[in-house]
Formats: structure tokens, C-alpha cells, sequence
């Protein structure tokens, strides 16, 4: 039997309780995010944002070449939904999340880890 390896990993997590008008300000969630980007180590490509009129919230997704990390809002409730996957063994994306919590300042977080993509990996005999 080879040795089982993890392509990626994927965060998701939700944000409760954070002030509402952080959530309404697209530009702190770009810089967030850019952030994150480069706290975990990952590569930036590009990125779509837009905002939800009138008084809505915001939507920021960054494509990274490990992935990607996304940020939407809802102000009105107080509420953030992060999402960031991140493949490769050079990046970390509880670093990215880390930051986007300190950065929000949720009363409550719940997050989730799935690992994407395991596989073995079968070695050749010499």
C-alpha cells in the first residue's frame, strides 16, 4: 500500500456577530483578503468583488493559483461566510483565516476543515 497524500484544504466558516459596518465596507474586505492571501502563502491571480445595493453587503472572491479564498456579507445580520481552499504543501490557510477573524471580530466562528482530494500514492519499487 503507498502513502496517502492531501491535495488541498478547505476552510469554511462562519462569522456571527460581527459589527455591522465592517461588512458593509468593500474596500476593508479586499484588503482582508488580500492579506490572507499573503499571510498563507499563496499566489494572487486575480480577483471579483462587487456590493449588494441598497445597504447590502459585499462579495469579494480572490482566485489564487492554490485555489481560491471568498468573502461574502450580510450585514444585517452580522454575518460572514469565509471560504478558503488552498493545494499545495507551501501554503496554510489557517493563517488566512486567522486573519480574516481578527479582522472581522465575530462574537462566534464555526469552521470546518475538509481535506479535498486524498489520494495514495504508490511508490515505485527500484
Amino acid at each position: 500500500m503507498g502513502e496517502m497524500k492531501i491535495l488541498g484544504r478547505h476552510l469554511v466558516a462562519e462569522l456571527h456577530g460581527c459589527p455591522p459596518e465592517r461588512l458593509l465596507d468593500l474596500d476593508f474586505a479586499r484588503r482582508v483578503l488580500r492579506e490572507a492571501v499573503e499571510l498563507s502563502g499563496a499566489t494572487y491571480l486575480g480577483e471579483f468583488h462587487t456590493v449588494f445595493e441598497p445597504g447590502g453587503g459585499v462579495s469579494v472572491i480572490i482566485a489564487v493559483a492554490e485555489s481560491h479564498l471568498s468573502i461574502h456579507t450580510w450585514p444585517e445580520y452580522g454575518y460572514v461566510a469565509l471560504d478558503i481552499f488552498t493545494c499545495g504543501d507551501n501554503t496554510d490557510p489557517w493563517k488566512a483565516y486567522e486573519h480574516v477573524v481578527s479582522m472581522y471580530k465575530p462574537e462566534k466562528v464555526n469552521v470546518t476543515e475538509m481535506r479535498r482530494g486524498l489520494i495514495e500514492v504508490v511508490k515505485e519499487v527500484e
